[in-house]
């Protein structure tokens, strides 16, 4: 019996669960999340996977933060557009370079630990990094010095803070310094890279940065040191057999999971003790309010299984930080609209 030729087509078939995981699998893959290594085929999206997506977005709030800080922030459309050049040059062009560096010097370690990843596979030539490395670099700084001429700054500070900042990320992956070898120094270098430094950006596109702001994110980057850490537990095993002294090879994952969480929750409670002592108590109770859940998710996800539970316990514990790095600095913009 042959078929009838007019009969409808088949409708698609209902989607399986290979198909949902390989969706899945691949907005991880261009985010630059953890488990969704699978090759790529398009040049772009290797590049965008190298600058790892979600790496972007503590600096892009990190801009916010400054904003707020300054006190000088408005809701006009001139002010929104120039919020969002910084946050472009602090994430997808500054960040992305230095993930991309990152990925650069640490190809060794990523044939070790993450083999798939773009480099190790060959998925892109090392002639293709390098041109990616400096496209990234040159159009981060250029679109620095076009913010300090808007704002205005007879010392280029946005443009200083680029340069510095790429510097930074620079001696922080290549040898011979390599900072990441340190687990001290090269958490805290990162934990200031995302907290303090995209901080300093925002504040000084808005108003005058002064030594308050910089030593309070300062100390607020110990927190992310904590955070910092959290990254390492994914690489001990490559770690161990390079020789990088991560704070889980230094200490063990126990140990280390315990240093991490301490150090997120003591230094964001000295903030919130700063808040109290320039009267800012309403402020102070909210960040302390958003500390309780990250205790939570920190007895529930990470020091009863960091290897397996890193990457569940940052969604859902990171966004009670950077909501605490908004009230903080909320607070402060507030404090300097009194002065001012």
């Amino acid at each position: 019996m042959t078929e009838n030729p007019t009969s409808p087509p088949a409708p698609d078939p209902i989607p399986t669960a290979e198909a949902a995981a390989d969706r899945s699998g691949r907005t991880r893959r261009l985010l630059g999340i953890k488990g969704g290594d699978v090759g790529e085929t398009s040049i772009w999206q290797i590049r965008l996977q190298l600058m790892k997506a979600i790496t972007w977005i503590p600096l892009m709030w990190g801009v916010i933060c400054g904003a707020a800080s300054s006190g000088k922030f408005v809701w006009s459309l001139e002010h929104v557009l120039i919020a969002a050049a910084c946050m472009l040059m602090a994430g997808p062009l500054l960040t992305g370079y230095t993930q991309t560096i990152n990925d650069y010097y640490d190809r060794d370690l990523d044939a070790i630990n993450e083999p798939n990843r773009p480099i190790p596979s060959g998925a892109i030539s090392l002639p293709q990094v390098v041109t990616q490395i400096w496209v990234l670099l040159l159009a981060g700084v250029a679109v620095a010095y076009g913010l300090d001429r808007w704002a205005g700054h007879e010392f280029p500070t946005i443009t200083a803070l680029a340069i510095g900042g790429s510097l930074l990320s620079y001696i922080y992956s290549a040898p011979p310094l390599k900072l990441k070898k340190n687990g001290w120094l090269g958490n805290y270098a990162l934990g200031a890279s995302y907290i303090a430094l995209p901080w300093w950006a925002g504040h000084a596109l808005f108003g005058e940065l002064n030594p308050t702001v910089m030593i309070l994110t300062l100390v607020y980057s110990m927190a992310g040191l904590g955070i910092a850490v959290v990254n390492d537990f994914k690489a001990v095993e490559g770690d161990r057999q390079l020789g990088l002294k991560s704070l889980p090879v230094m200490f063990g994952v126990t140990t280390a999971a315990w240093i991490c969480v301490l150090m997120i929750d003591i230094f964001q409670g000295g903030v919130a003790a700063y808040l109290i002592s320039i009267h800012q108590n309403l402020y102070a109770v909210l960040l302390v309010l958003l500390i309780i859940p990250q205790i939570t998710f920190q007895d529930m996800y990470f020091l009863r299984a960091p290897l397996e539970n890193d990457v569940k316990y940052q969604a859902s514990a990171q966004p009670f930080l950077v909501l605490g790095m908004l009230v903080t600095a909320l607070a402060l913009g507030h404090t300097d609209s009194l002065v001012s």
